[in-house]
Order: C-alpha cells, then structure tokens, then sequence
C-alpha cells in the first residue's frame, strides 16, 4: 500500500521476437514488428502508473552470434518500476515463432519458478498472441494468478484467408504450424478471465468462430497513440523537412 492505493504487480508474456528497451529492430522479419513495439510501450506506460509498484515484460532469451548480446541479458532493468525479463526455453538461438510451440511448456515451467523464487508473484499475467496465450494459461494455473489476454491475431482467421488465397490446408499447416496455433487459442480463451479487442468487429466477427467464444469476457480497449511522435496535420507539411527529404530520395 502506498498513500492508501493498492499496489499491483503486472507481468506482461510477449514470447517470439527480439524485445530490447532502446533501439529496436521494427522490421527485421516478421517476428519483431508492430507487437514488439506495442508491448514495450505498453510497459512503459504502465510502469507510469501510481498504483503499480512493478511491470514485468517475460520474453525468450536468445543467445546467438547472430543478433545482438543484450537479447542473452536474464534481466534488463528499463525504470525502477520495469524490468524486461528472458527466459531460457529450448535452443539458445533466435527461432521464429513457428517452431517455438514444442519449447512453450518448458517456457512456462521455468517463468513459474522464476516467479516462485521471488518474494511475491504477479497480481495479473496480461499475455501477448497465441504463444504467450499458451505459457500464460499454464503459468496462471499452476499459480493461481488471473490471466487477460490480447490475440493480436487470430489462427482461424489467418487459415480462412490463406485458403481464400489458394493454399492447401497441408502448405498453411508445414508453413504455419496453424493447428497448434489454433489449440493454444482455445486453451487461453477457456482460461483468460478477460479478453482485450481492439474493435467489437473482432469480437463479433474473428473470436465468435472459436469453441471457447465467451464474449462477455472481452472488452474492447482501441489502440492507443503516442501524442509525442504523432500529432494532427497543420497544413505546411509539404514545406517540410521530412517532405523535402522524402521526395528527394523518390
């Protein structure tokens, strides 16, 4: 308790991807993009809060020649109050996430210990895609913590479209790993106390296909905007710099 306010402990599972504080690598392949930065943000943001005394953000540890040492770190502290933490599940190297699925129960049991070891555990898991949906559902069960999920994307949803674009449904399972997907999704939503959205459309239209579909536990949150870096037109922007510079390189 501080000033009469209920602390809270956040732990935010962001599993695939590279995941840094400073200088991200947006675009490097398909695992380190939008969700990458949108975690990380929303730690931050978190952190600000003055009723949360600390935010976790768990992703894997990668040691590898071929990406930077900072993403072998166990523990990078961003603020007082926020600490990136890796942990070890299945080969040290970077791998995308579709071959992490038989490395997530591993992931899971080595997250709960590093939780047990600790003098407390989080108050909240808040889990990131399919697989941090999977690892959070297990670590919520074997802990007792509640877990909120946020789906970035959808498995069923992706199948339907890469069907509609003309692959076979043994291409999208060799290239995607897509039943697994599928499985963990359906794990997490008969788990997850709340699901966040980012529109009613993706309630009622993507989540509605799945077995475990129980819309009263979601809630649509829209993403939200750093003010800071963007802000609306003033009407001189193609006097601008950046414009200037833009066309250039055109």
């Amino acid at each position: 308790m501080a000033d009469g306010v209920e602390q809270i402990y956040i732990a935010l599972i962001s599993v695939h991807g590279l995941i840094r504080a400073d200088n991200l690598e947006l675009g490097r392949d398909a695992d380190t993009g939008g969700q990458t930065l949108y975690v990380l943000e929303l730690a931050q943001a978190l952190s600000e809060l003055p009723n949360v005394c600390q935010v976790d953000l768990v992703t894997r540890r990668v040691i590898d020649s071929h990406v930077d040492a900072e993403y072998a770190e166990p523990i990078e502290k961003v603020n007082d109050k926020f600490r990136i933490v890796r942990i070890d599940a299945g080969p040290e190297e970077y791998i995308y996430k579709e071959h992490l699925w038989e490395h997530l129960d591993g992931f899971a049991d080595n997250l709960a210990d590093f939780f047990r070891k600790q003098d407390h555990v989080p108050d909240l898991i808040h889990s990131h895609y399919a697989d941090a949906g999977l690892v959070g559902s297990h670590v919520a069960n074997l802990l007792g913590i509640p877990l909120v999920h946020t789906g970035h994307s959808l498995g069923r949803v992706k199948r339907r479209r890469l069907l509609a674009s003309g692959l076979t449904t043994e291409q999208i399972e060799s290239l995607y790993n897509m039943t697994r997907r599928i499985e963990a999704e359906e794990i997490t939503l008969a788990t997850a106390e709340r699901v966040i959205t980012s529109t009613h459309q993706e309630i009622e239209e993507q989540y509605e296909i799945y077995d475990h579909y129980q819309p009263d536990q979601m809630r649509v949150i829209p993403p939200g905007t750093n003010i800071k870096q963007f802000k609306p037109p003033e009407g001189n922007e193609l006097e601008s710099e950046l414009f200037q510079k833009l066309t250039h390189q055109l």
